[in-house]
Parts: structure tokens; C-alpha cells; sequence
């Protein structure tokens, strides 16, 4: 008589994996990190705010690299289309569009010049380092776990509202136009994140594969506060940022 052995780990149900990886960027997207709290409160000062700016800058522009990477993942012209729309979300249709484009737009609303924040020269080595491990997982892992690691826009759209609030609030010398990059990832997160999640869902079938994928949101959470820590010491050892991208002298 042939015996069929029951796996060793069942696979949780559709609704406690997508629970569980709701609950990683609850408890781990950088929301709660402290260089952010103090942006929301209102305690940054310009230089810190501009610091910052060039050196997310440096993790705008990387967006549609990971995203090629992944979409040359898929298999069928249907998701590749859709993910393709990411790269177009950022990178524009033509010059003078996109994500890329509004975030320089944001520096020049902070004072900066848009070509400090294209020669990157400014980055940080913290910084560097985090958006090159990003880059590579989605290179070199799985597509389950690269899309998986994409959730981070689960959170984000709150987080944008948040922070539309507080510029307005307390940056009120950052011209409202420098705002728009905020604006539209309320809803384009919503979107983004509606999409990977029904991917993640129905590709995660096993418990290996699900845990993976939550494995691999919680790197890219490490990632984006990785990158925060990296701004955040800076301030306390470093001249800040003037607004031509250099360190103001002590």
C-alpha cells in the first residue's frame, strides 16, 4: 500500500500569508525610523532635509534599474507589460516626466541644483551600499521574492500622506509644486502594491515559498532603513548640506 506523507509545514491559508506580510511593514517599514519622525514632527533643518533629498535621490533613480531587472524575470507579455508600466511611472514616456523628474523638481523646491543631485557625488557610502544590495537581490533572486520585496508599497501611500502634511506644515519654504512626487504615489502605490500582492499571493503556493517572500520584504524594509541610519549619522558627525549639494563648513 503506497502512503502519501503529509508535508512537514503546512502553508498558511491566503489570508494569514498576506496578514503576515502586511504585519512586517507595520512593524518594520522605515515609518518608525527616527530620521523620520523627526521629518513628520517638523525638526529638520534645512541642511538635514537636503542631505536627505540627495541621498534618497540616489535610490529614485535606481527604481526602474530593479525594475527592468524584474520584468526580464517574467514570463508572459501580460505581466510584462504591467510591470513595465513601473519603469514608465518613473522614468517618464519622454523628457521632462516621471518620478526621476519630480524628485528633482522636489530639490530645486529645497534649493538644490538639480545636477548635484545627478552626479551623486554626495552620496553616501551607507547609502551606495544599501541601494546596490537592492539592485543585486532583484538581480540575482527569484521573481517571487523580488516582486515580494516590492511591498514595501503596502505602506507607503500612508506614509506619503503623512509627509504631504508635514512639508506643508513645517517646510512651508519648500514651494508646494516640489510636493507633486508625493501626490502621485498616493495612488500609484495603490495600484503597485494592489498588483505585486495578487502576484506574491498566488505564486507563494508552499510554505518554503511564502516564507521566503516574507524573508524578502524584510530585506528591502532593512534596506530603506539602512539608508535612513546612513542620513541620519551624518548629521550628528557632518557640516550639513548647503544648498549646492556641499557640506557647509563647521
Amino acid at each position: 500500500m503506497t502512503t502519501t506523507l503529509a508535508p512537514l509545514t503546512e502553508p498558511w491559508s491566503p489570508a494569514e500569508f498576506e496578514a503576515r506580510l502586511r504585519a512586517v511593514g507595520e512593524d518594520h517599514y522605515h515609518h518608525r525610523h527616527p530620521f523620520n519622525i523627526r521629518m513628520h514632527s517638523g525638526d529638520l533643518t534645512p541642511g538635514e532635509l537636503r542631505r536627505w533629498i540627495v541621498n534618497r535621490f540616489h535610490y529614485q533613480r535606481h527604481i526602474p534599474v530593479k525594475d527592468a531587472l524584474i520584468t526580464a524575470k517574467l514570463d508572459t507579455a501580460a505581466l510584462r507589460r504591467m510591470w513595465l508600466r513601473r519603469i514608465q511611472d518613473h522614468d517618464g514616456l519622454q523628457e521632462g516626466e516621471g518620478g526621476i523628474e519630480r524628485w528633482l523638481r522636489l530639490g530645486e523646491a529645497a534649493g538644490l541644483n538639480r545636477e548635484t543631485l545627478l552626479q551623486g557625488t554626495a552620496v553616501l557610502p551607507g547609502v551606495r551600499l544599501a541601494v546596490d544590495g537592492y539592485v543585486n537581490f532583484c538581480r540575482l533572486r527569484s521573481p517571487l521574492e523580488a516582486v515580494a520585496a516590492s511591498l514595501t508599497e503596502l505602506s507607503a501611500p500612508d506614509l506619503m500622506r503623512t509627509r504631504i502634511d508635514a512639508f506643508e506644515r513645517h517646510y512651508a519654504w519648500i514651494d508646494a509644486e516640489g510636493l507633486a512626487y508625493f501626490r502621485a504615489r498616493v495612488s500609484q502605490g495603490r495600484r503597485d502594491s494592489r498588483e505585486a500582492l495578487d502576484l506574491v499571493l498566488g505564486w507563494a503556493r508552499g510554505r518554503d515559498d511564502q516564507e521566503r517572500a516574507v524573508a524578502a520584504l524584510r530585506f528591502k524594509c532593512d534596506v530603506l532603513w539602512s539608508l535612513l541610519d546612513a542620513v541620519d549619522r551624518a548629521g550628528r558627525r557632518e557640516p550639513e548640506v548647503d544648498r549646492a549639494g556641499r557640506r557647509e563648513p563647521e
